[in-house]
């Protein structure tokens, strides 16, 4: 700053978060950002711009973003234009869209020609969507995705879409897992350890029962980070978009329902050998044998066990 001739200049450092500073300089306010690489510099910056416009439609809905619900309002245009070209939405589609929020994603795809169902949770956002979607299109539900039949919203296919809300999004994916009619493709945005749990391979530490229910109905792709800046208010975590593309032949609902009774019960007591979690599935009498016929070990635990070996197992179980 610029200091006028006989001015003393007196400076107070007030600050907001670890990255970056606000500084007074003799009541003119600058912000000050601290060691950061220079695009995150431009992104913080820019973050704050965007959060101004957000705070501006949260008080004209008189809305607080709830944290117990969640909610985090993707406000990078980039990434939402990304988001739209990458999920294919497109004239004939149909959208399923969980925690719309004020529509920043919605109205890129309305725009595209698709077909948008919305479930939002809250009743002053649903308001607002009402007044400034509904009439370009949108088709909303309001309740709590969690407990609403999902998969009854579109008779056909139809591909699910989302900002998913961080309090719901498990929740969300996994009820879908074991329904009658799960999406053809998901491009979701989840908090980024969730999303790493649906692509992760036996072995590893993010593995566990939700890997095994998501990777026997769907290819499981994580896409793209976002960080904390995208969003407003600001979550304390990254997130990730991964997109879920059903397989070819996918397994029956009664099917997949007896999987994840088994992956549960596997993963129930993951630093345990599985033979013990399983013993009373099968019968003391039958798992050696079964576990024979699949190849397996028994000290194996089920953060080793394969995709594959479980869909054995599930085959045996239903007999």
């Amino acid at each position: 700053m610029r200091q006028r001739r006989g001015e003393k200049e007196t400076f107070h450092i007030r600050h907001i978060r670890p990255e970056f500073q606000l500084l007074s300089c003799n009541g003119k306010l600058s912000f000050c950002f601290g060691r950061l690489r220079p695009w995150r510099r431009m992104l913080l910056w820019w973050s704050l711009m965007k959060n101004a416009e957000m705070n501006q439609i949260l008080t004209a809905a008189g809305v607080r973003p709830n944290k117990k619900l969640g909610q985090n309002f993707l406000i990078d245009a980039n990434f939402l234009d990304w988001i739209v070209r990458e999920s294919g939405a497109a004239p004939g589609a149909n959208i399923l869209e969980v925690g719309p929020g004020f529509g920043a994603l919605t109205e890129r795809m309305l725009a595209e020609g698709a077909t948008v169902t919305a479930v939002e949770f809250d009743h002053r956002i649903a308001e607002w969507l009402r007044q400034n979607l509904c009439p370009k299109g949108l088709n909303l539900v309001e309740g709590d995705a969690c407990k609403v039949k999902l998969d009854k919203i579109y008779p056909g296919d139809y591909k699910m879409i989302s900002n998913l809300p961080y309090s719901a999004g498990t929740i969300v994916v996994a009820n879908l897992l074991d329904s009658p009619n799960p999406p053809e493709e998901m491009v979701i945005m989840l908090q980024k350890e969730v999303a790493l749990r649906l692509a992760a391979k036996p072995g590893t530490h993010d593995y566990g029962a939700l890997s095994v229910r998501v990777q026997v109905l769907y290819e499981a792709t994580p896409l793209r980070i976002a960080p904390p800046e995208m969003f407003h208010p600001r979550p304390e975590v990254d997130s990730c978009v991964i997109r879920l593309k059903r397989l070819a032949n996918p397994p029956s609902a009664e099917y997949r329902k007896k999987l994840s009774q088994l992956v549960r019960l596997a993963f129930g007591q993951r630093r345990k050998k599985m033979i013990k979690q399983l013993t009373g599935l099968f019968g003391k009498e039958k798992i050696a044998e079964i576990y024979e016929q699949v190849g397996l070990k028994e000290d194996i635990r089920a953060e080793r066990v394969t995709v594959d070996q479980f869909k054995q197992l599930t085959d045996i179980l239903i007999g």
